[in-house]
């Protein structure tokens, strides 16, 4: 699913005014495709519905809303509320406003004794054009949508009322919505962290812009469909050498936990064979072969025969360590994923790299590669994420909520599920070997096997919180959910 910026999507809607569809048809389309959805969710011939529209482009999606629901008889009872003179319409919104008059739907500049028990108010005063607090009538009407409807579900036009497109902080007061209905694509506000929260339930829908006009756009949220490709039933005649060799490189004194993790978090993700080499000694799996750690001549030799390395989990910072890890990131042929100690070693000195590096850092160590605090990375965690790809030519796994993939090429994916359950020690390296894991399968397509074991982690966390609590599930347990999570991202028949 592509995520735009407000500029990006005023530039589309341009566009494609430009290709021959008039900007009155584009409205007329997403007042229709809004009402759709207002049939699918609500029981609307039982609902009370109150629109309150501005006298901006939002306002104009308002009318046409307004004038499907009264001409198609849809809700027991129908309000149009307009905040402005309608001699400051212009243009497309001016036409709609007349076409709702002309239907015989009332317009009202004042609410009647009984408004406050509408069931159902849609939002359609300010659309994703703001650069500012709301102020005026649009900031009253705000107020009176969140306190003056008691009994209402609240569905915005396009984007709440108060937000703008392209922040993450709320500049003011906005309106408080239970669902978002938002033309096109996606915006940046309703996806990041933590304004996505700000939105309820989101639903893009398309209102004719030509597909071909998104592709451009390089930042998405992943949606089960960009995934289900990766994960088609595998032919009868399988064996364990076409799905890939996991090498986790890890485990120290007291941490040899980790490395066992993340070999068996690549097994469940569907890899062929997974070889622990650490300090540690063989671990009680009988399915993970060992494999002595010793130093970076050592790892190299053993990686001639790897699909994958996963480097860094449990391995210790002791300056031999170090040294092993900075060797290995820039001599390996073999794609790497880089987690925990590792990311510590590289902290301050990440060389350039034009092989398969993939970092999955948390904020703090996100900071220690960039120079950063914590609280710097997460005030903007998906320009640090994709400039530091850029620089580095690695990919960043930016983890936390709404964990960003940024590549070097400028693919950016945004990540929508996860849980509180996963703020447990142990989590990171279960997404360490599931990245692994997954990638091991799909050498040729890896960008998508990274952007499919986030949202596979995520989503077994979300499944595991369900079932065991937020508070008690630990970071062995997202396993058992694997199967249940791969299930839902399987080709539909």
């Amino acid at each position: 699913m592509k995520v735009l910026t407000g500029a990006e999507m005023r530039e589309i809607d341009r566009r494609t005014i430009e290709s021959g569809i008039p900007g009155l048809i584009l409205m007329e389309n997403a007042g229709i495709r809004f009402v759709d959805v207002l049939r699918e969710t609500f029981a609307l011939s039982k609902e009370r519905v109150l629109v309150v529209c501005g006298k901006g482009n939002n306002g104009g999606d308002g009318f046409v809303i307004a004038r499907q629901l009264f001409v198609l008889r849809l809700c027991s009872q129908l309000s149009v509320l307009e905040l402005f003179d309608p001699e400051s319409l212009s243009g497309d919104a001016k036409a709609n406003r007349q076409m709702l008059i002309a239907s015989g739907c009332p317009i009202l500049r004042t609410l009647p004794s009984d408004s406050n028990l509408a069931t159902l108010v849609i939002d359609a005063i300010l659309g994703t054009g703001l650069t500012g607090p709301a102020k005026g009538p649009a900031l009253e009407a705000i107020r009176l949508i969140n306190h003056g409807f008691p009994l209402a579900k609240r569905v915005a036009v396009d984007i709440p009322s108060g937000l703008p497109s392209d922040l993450t902080t709320a500049p003011g007061e906005y309106v408080k919505v239970n669902h978002t209905i938002t033309f096109t694509a996606a915006k940046r506000t309703q996806c990041l962290s933590p304004s996505y929260e700000w939105m309820g339930k989101l639903t893009v829908v398309p209102i004719g812009s030509p597909d071909s006009l998104l592709q451009d756009c390089q930042l998405n949220q992943t949606t089960p469909d960009d995934l289900r490709h990766l994960f088609a039933k595998r032919v009868r005649d399988s064996n364990k050498g076409m799905y890939g060799h996991v090498l986790v490189a890890g485990g120290s004194i007291g941490k040899s936990g980790a490395p066992v993790m993340s070999g068996l978090a690549a097994y469940r993700s569907g890899a062929g064979l997974v070889t622990i080499a650490s300090p540690a000694g063989p671990s009680d799996h009988p399915e993970l072969m060992s494999e002595p750690l010793k130093d970076a001549t050592q790892l190299l030799d053993l990686l001639k025969k790897i699909t994958v390395l996963a480097i860094g989990p449990g391995l210790g910072t002791a300056p031999e360590t170090v040294a092993l890890v900075k060797t290995v990131y820039e001599q390996a042929d073999t794609p790497a994923v880089v987690d925990a100690d590792a990311l510590n070693a590289l902290a301050g000195a990440l060389p350039k790299t034009n092989k398969i590096r993939i970092l999955t850092p948390h904020p703090g160590e996100m900071g220690r590669l960039t120079g950063k605090s914590s609280k710097e990375v997460q005030s903007d965690r998906l320009s640090l994420a994709q400039n530091l790809a850029s620089d580095s030519g690695a990919a960043i796994v930016l983890k936390g909520d709404r964990t960003i993939m940024a590549f070097p090429d400028g693919e950016t994916w945004i990540n929508p599920t996860g849980s509180p359950a996963l703020a447990k020690g142990g989590t990171g390296d279960i997404l360490t070997g599931m990245i692994a894991g997954v990638v091991g399968q799909h050498p040729n397509d890896w960008h998508r096997a990274v952007v499919a074991a986030v949202w596979l982690h995520g989503r077994c966390g979300e499944l595991a919180g369900a079932q065991l609590g937020e508070e008690s599930t630990l970071a062995t347990d997202i396993l058992h959910y694997l199967p249940e999570a791969i299930n839902e991202l399987r080709p539909k028949v």
